[in-house]
């Protein structure tokens, strides 16, 4: 197996069935592994929402709004850990089942953004320069179209940061 890149439009990629020999296949085969690129940018971007909008990222009690706009006549212990964590919170805790559902889902997409980033960088393994190119061209685009959406999320409360 070569270990540099080359320029080829023959390669197999991935499993012996995803065997690419010409032009028209290495076209076909660069245009799927941008699709997948642009998802795993875009399955970034869902995951970092659906956290931000779960009812488990909490906006900061008032109390620990208070204690971060004192000056120099607030006490050392006033921003404690033991002191915050006495003072009653004005936020209900989520339900167990909704907080073990999104744990689920988020877990899930996990696991999915993982196995998927995995399966690009095999890609990129192929050491073909057109895969190599296809990944960052769809990693480019993917992060092109997706994180000015995250951006307009939190312009809309739905994120937190």
């Amino acid at each position: 197996m070569q270990m540099t890149f080359e320029a080829s439009s023959s390669v197999t990629l991935l499993f012996d069935f995803w065997d690419v020999h010409g032009p028209a296949g290495m076209v076909l085969s660069v245009f799927i592994v941008l699709l997948l690129t642009v998802f795993f940018e875009i399955l970034k971007v869902w995951r970092v929402w659906l956290s931000g909008s779960s009812k488990l990222a909490r906006p900061p009690s008032a109390h620990t709004a208070a204690t971060s706009g004192c000056v120099e006549s607030c006490s050392v212990l006033d921003g404690s850990p033991s002191e915050s964590s006495l003072t009653p919170t004005e936020t209900q805790p989520p339900s167990t089942s909704n907080s073990w559902l999104l744990h689920f889902i988020q877990t899930c997409l996990h696991i999915l953004q993982v196995t998927l980033g995995y399966i690009l960088m095999l890609c990129v393994m192929s050491y073909n320069v057109w895969i190599f190119l296809g990944v960052i061209l769809g990693s480019a685009l993917g992060y092109f179209i997706s994180f000015p959406l995250l951006g307009q999320m939190s312009l809309y409360g739905r994120v937190r940061h």
